[in-house]
């Protein structure tokens, strides 16, 4: 080992992996970050003197010789009001030549926000997509994720939802995205004149796979800043959080770690959950809300990763496309909004049986025929994405489609409520 300007220098790799190297070493922190042969890595395992690094581009080209300089921290992020605007790689380096950041430099990754210092999460998040604001209503420092197969267009869907969010920072952090997702996330913006409240950490697929890993942590830290330190209302989306723990089980497995369920990592349970439990609502008005994309296999939500999404997170959204019934479907809002959702949803599920009774050759009653009615109408004017609305339209609009396909009684909503809202 030499020393060179405070840097340990080491030049004796004992194992080398796809995806990490392992060494003897002393004085090196966990998540350390580290050059080996050249390329950047970070130290994710430490056993006495043995510390192992994931080197985020692969070990190709590294020997056992290869030089091993580790710089003494990890990994951090400057913030500071410029970060308004601009893209920048996992490495929170600003993308295509732009200006460096200046400001307070932060370790990401660090500990959740301080319980004592949360409270009671009160305040609507709208979307203007009724699938999200009607039937699954987002409330600032909840943690949503949102379910979708990999063929849907669940960042086009992202991307609405961060112009339309009635919020002061969207922190747009992805994962695996295509140069053809993260030109359109890019293009949108930029025509829609949104730059200057959105904030992008982008990993694409021709980016090394474990670099996906940081662009959480930096677009969480990103979001600290602003909710804790400028008191605003953030919305963090990340996509594709599958993307992100095929991540961790590369790295897992390269480790030869016994993995769990699905080819998973044991750790990713509390691995989502570092992530998630970031959602925070605080006392000066600041709050991280988060809604993260996670795509499923074949339509498959006992998958680990869904699976333990579901343990952590409060509810979920779900995109759908079924051919006449639906795109999205997902406390502070007018006071018919819980019994109309609750309508809403059970309509819609009674069209859903309607259908299957159609397709497998059963006579339709006259009820079941207006239930299919109604959900090719709600389905048309509320669900599907490209309709922007307000709340209050919203629940006008559902109170039309009741009247126009069912009687009052049908409807099942409070008397009171009926002779209030009822549209003939």
């Amino acid at each position: 080992m030499t020393t060179r300007a405070f840097q340990k220098i080491y030049t004796k790799i004992d194992n080398i992996t796809k995806a990490t190297v392992t060494l003897r070493a002393q004085g090196v922190g966990n998540d350390e970050l580290a050059t080996v042969g050249g390329k950047l890595a970070q130290v994710v395992k430490i056993m006495g003197e043995n510390v192992t690094l994931q080197v985020f581009a692969g070990t190709e080209g590294i020997a056992t010789d290869s030089e091993v300089i580790f710089h003494g921290e990890p990994p951090k992020l400057k913030v500071s009001d410029n970060l308004a605007g601009r893209f920048f790689n996992a490495y929170g380096e600003p993308l295509e030549g732009g200006e460096a950041l200046e400001g307070e430099a932060r370790e990401i990754g660090g500990p959740t926000v301080n319980p004592f210092r949360r409270i009671q999460p009160s305040e609507l998040i709208a979307t203007g997509i009724a699938g999200i604001d009607l039937n699954n209503t987002i409330v600032t420092g909840q943690k949503i994720p949102f379910f979708a197969d990999p063929d849907q267009p669940y960042n086009a869907v992202m991307a609405n939802v961060a112009l339309r969010a009635k919020a002061d920072k969207i922190i747009l952090g992805g994962m695996g995205l295509t140069n053809d997702d993260f030109l359109y996330f890019k293009s949108v913006f930029e025509n829609a004149g949104a730059l200057d409240r959105i904030v992008s950490f982008v990993n694409t697929t021709e980016n090394p796979p474990v670099e996906r890993l940081l662009v959480p942590d930096m677009a969480l830290t990103a979001a600290e800043y602003f909710a804790v330190d400028k008191g605003e209302k953030v919305l963090v989306l990340l996509t594709d959080m599958t993307l992100y723990a095929d991540a961790l089980a590369i790295v897992s497995n390269r480790m030869d770690q016994i993995p769990s369920k699905d080819s998973m990592p044991g750790s990713l349970y509390s691995d989502l959950a570092k992530i998630y439990e970031k959602a925070v609502q605080l006392p000066n008005g600041g709050s991280i809300t988060i809604i993260a994309v996670t795509t499923l296999s074949g339509g498959d939500i006992t998958h680990a990763i869904p699976d333990n999404t579901g343990y952590i997170t409060e509810g979920q959204l779900f995109l759908r496309n079924d051919s006449d019934t639906g795109k999205v479907i997902g406390k502070k809002t007018r006071e018919d909004h819980p019994q109309v959702m609750n309508a809403c949803v059970r309509l819609y599920a009674d069209a859903a049986n309607a259908k299957t009774k159609l397709e497998n050759g059963f006579d339709l009653s006259d009820y079941d025929e207006r239930t299919l009615k109604f959900a090719h109408d709600y389905s048309e004017k509320l669900l599907a994405i490209d309709v922007n609305i307000e709340i209050t339209e919203m629940l006008d609009t559902a109170w039309t489609l009741f009247g126009k396909y069912f009687s009052k009684e049908e409807v099942a909503i409070k008397e009171e409520l009926i002779r209030k809202y009822w549209k003939a």
